[in-house]
């Protein structure tokens, strides 16, 4: 079964600076979906059931945070690993995103080495 990773980000430059970071996944055989919106975000992960999303918080229409409360709280689909990647660093947005289901909550700016070995460990693949 082919493993796969989304990007949902609304910002072009973040996603195709993502798309950069994990690219040397991609030569593992894992396929690297993106959106740029939480609907849309929302009908991938039922269809297409990544293994690892990248989900931005601020984001027009449905939020970070409303994907995976619906993902993994009104769907259920627990084997989703979502990682928050928002601006929003407070300690309050941390809870919420807590609350929300997410796996793991960083903030931007990212450094790409941690996204890199935070991949290697979900996937258990060593780059």
């Amino acid at each position: 079964m082919q493993r796969k990773i989304l990007i949902v980000d609304d910002e072009p430059h973040i996603r195709l600076l993502l798309e950069q970071t994990l690219e040397d996944f991609e030569n593992e055989g894992v396929r690297i979906i993106s959106a740029d919106n939480g609907l849309d975000a929302l009908r991938i992960i039922e269809t297409e059931r990544p293994d690892l999303v990248f989900l931005d918080v601020m984001m027009p229409g449905m939020s970070g945070f409303d994907v995976c409360e619906k993902v993994k709280n009104e769907m259920k689909i627990g084997d989703v690993y979502i990682v928050l990647l928002t601006a929003k660093g407070q300690e309050i947005d941390r809870e919420r995103g807590e609350s929300a289901g997410a796996d793991i909550y960083m903030t931007k700016p990212f450094n790409p080495d941690e996204v890199v070995s935070r991949t290697s460990e979900i996937l258990g693949i060593a780059l």
